[in-house]
């Protein structure tokens, strides 16, 4: 079955005539979709058809190829309205039906020529370049953020004067080319679970993460040959691939093991995308079962705790389980009962550990081996060996600068996005300032509102039609502020969200995060992402005195505004595409607005066409 709509050359839509090809269209969607094309949809395709056939009657490249509705796939019908290959060049079009354009609608063109560039195999190392034509349009072309913006008249002039980039691409090859999205955390847990190979993309394979589960599957070989334990720790930034490692290493290995974590929201919403309780458990359940009412050993030997960095401390422990030691220590107590040999995976996230209980960092897996009884050998970074000198039992510390995941896998190519949020939070706002042109022309769009009904227009225009896309609202637990525009962050309103619904249930469901009824806080997002959130930025991090502020207070919490700023580390770095952050209109939080808007982010009421962005063709 084809993938696209219609394809020829220039030549042959002309020939064509425009009932055949309106024909064909319709035809081929029903067959893609199961359902008729409506009478909206076949309005825009004679719309552009007409335009086409306009422009193209004098053109002089008449053996280019044109690909009508090209679905991308595995992206739930994402599909540009043309694809046109010419001259070497994949130049992908989006036609809208408007005399101007919107953020929203050249946003979605970018994201199309970004997604064929970084993951469609037969485009990589091609240049592949966004054009969005307003079909009624009478403005001069211009070129706002990398997307080439053509006044319908100059579709032809554009095009001839594109110089030969490469040898032409076959058009046959590249329809049916592998396209490769990393998938999200709850569509690899899926594959998976299925049995399907996860996809290899370049940006995965550049970070390294083929060579960490061989490097994970050959230390399980080793340790139990040799009769070892092995504590391996696995650091990296947010979105960096870490869960996905762990997953993956789980359902690869030829021996027993289990996935555990203490991120209940990732818990709950795996299990409802996988109608199954088995695949993964609740570390909670762990502690439970074999350290509070029986001191047992688990029948797995090769056991991966994710959101590791969530491992309390000692008083923490005490209180919610009677159990006389931290997590670290209790989780390699466990581990040391499991016969003869073992591998405990930890994966640790940096910068996120926003908890009660939390603060202890990795200094616990160091206490814990003092206090082990057997001999373990520890694989971790560099920079992390330093915890593990000092441990009284016989400890073999092995450096492994693989171990520590430094690029952000989940921001498709926002490679500086993390980057970007770190300045943010430590201050540093003329850096955050001079990145931002990196993360606009990466792809990644952010921007900053203090009208919330925009934010949400905004996400419905881009994705509309778009049914695997997830965009909703996501804000920080400890703000008192946002309740009042909609935002309902308290704490009743949070512990009535069906967690699993509101991630995995369609848009139109009224428990889907795109409903923008609910909201999820930095405990129930943690791990977890969307295609576009808008955070709700509150009044429990403001802008002071040149610096961060907190009025935040908790019970013993040694560091709130860490805290603090560590949430914010966590809902700014959910999107896959970007991010809108609302600012409350009001006056004790304009400084915070002025220095979100100081750091870079562009206002989403303001025209994108300043002369700043613009450059006349």
């Amino acid at each position: 079955m084809s993938n696209y709509g219609w394809m020829g050359s220039i030549a042959e839509f002309l020939t064509c005539s425009p009932e055949d090809w309106l024909e064909t269209l319709k035809t081929n969607y029903q067959k893609l979709y199961h359902q008729k094309s409506a009478g909206t949809q076949q309005r825009a395709w004679q719309d552009c058809g007409e335009i086409l056939r306009s422009q193209f009657s004098s053109i002089t490249c008449k053996s280019w190829t044109l690909i009508f509705e090209y679905e991308l796939p595995g992206e739930g019908g994402r599909r540009p309205d043309l694809v046109v290959l010419g001259s070497g060049r994949i130049l992908v079009f989006e036609f809208k039906q408007n005399t101007s354009f919107s953020n929203a609608d050249c946003d979605q063109v970018a994201a199309y020529a970004r997604d064929l560039s970084e993951y469609h195999q037969a485009s990589a190392e091609r240049p592949v370049t966004a054009i969005l034509i307003p079909t009624r349009s009478t403005r001069e072309n211009i070129i706002c953020n990398e997307v080439q913006i053509l006044n319908p008249t100059q579709i032809t002039p554009y095009l001839e004067s594109l110089n030969a980039a490469q040898p032409e691409i076959d058009p046959q090859t590249w329809v049916n080319s592998t396209y490769a999205p990393l998938p999200t955390v709850v569509q690899a847990a899926r594959r998976i679970f299925q049995q399907e190979p996860l996809p290899q993309i370049r940006r995965a394979q550049s970070a390294g993460i083929p060579e960490i589960l061989e490097f994970l599957d050959r230390l399980v070989q080793q340790a139990s040959e040799k009769k070892e334990r092995h504590l391996v720790l696995l650091t990296g930034v947010p979105g960096s691939g870490k869960t996905l490692v762990g997953l993956q290493f789980v359902y690869q290995t030829d021996h027993t093991a289990i996935f555990l974590s203490g991120n209940r929201p990732l818990i709950t919403v795996l299990q409802y995308a996988l109608k199954s309780k088995a695949f993964v458990r609740e570390i909670r359940n762990f502690y439970i079962q074999h350290e509070a009412r029986r001191q047992s050993a688990p029948r797995e030997q090769v056991i991966v705790f994710d959101e590791a960095q969530r491992a309390w401390d000692i008083d923490r422990m005490s209180e919610k389980y009677g159990v006389q030691s931290s997590a670290p220590s209790a989780v390699l107590r466990i581990c040391e009962r499991t016969p003869d040999w073992c591998v405990l995976l930890s994966l640790i996230g940096e910068g996120q550990t926003i908890h009660v209980g939390e603060e202890g960092g990795i200094e616990q897996w160091n206490q814990g081996l003092k206090d082990a009884i057997e001999p373990w050998q520890v694989h971790c970074s560099a920079e992390q060996a330093q915890f593990f000198q000092t441990a009284t039992h016989p400890t073999a510390t092995h450096p492994n600068d693989r171990l520590d995941l430094t690029t952000s896998l989940r921001s498709h190519l926002a490679k500086h996005l993390q980057t970007w949020v770190t300045c943010v939070l430590e201050g540093e706002i003329d850096q955050a300032k001079r990145l931002m042109p990196l993360l606009i022309a990466e792809g990644f769009d952010s921007y900053l509102t203090q009208d919330l009904e925009d934010a949400k227009n905004y996400c419905r225009d881009r994705y509309q039609a778009q049914s695997d896309k997830r965009y909703g609202l996501i804000a920080s637990s400890r703000a008192k502020n946002l309740t009042q525009y909609g935002i309902r962050n308290d704490y009743l309103s949070t512990q009535k969200l069906n967690i699993g619904a509101w991630y995995i249930d369609p848009p139109e469901a009224e428990s889907s995060c795109c409903t923008f009824d609910r909201v999820a806080t930095e405990f129930s997002c943690q791990g977890l992402e969307l295609d576009f959130p808008i955070l709700g930025w509150g009044d429990d991090l403001t802008w002071q005195d040149q610096a961060w502020t907190t009025l935040s207070r908790q019970k013993k919490v040694q560091n709130p505004l860490q805290l603090r700023l560590n949430s914010y580390r966590v809902l700014l770095t959910r999107g896959r595409d970007g991010f809108i952050v609302f600012v409350p209109p009001e006056r004790k939080m304009d400084k915070t607005f002025e220095i979100l808007k100081s750091a870079g982010l562009q206002r989403l009421d303001s025209i994108r066409m300043s002369a700043a962005d613009l450059r006349k063709e």
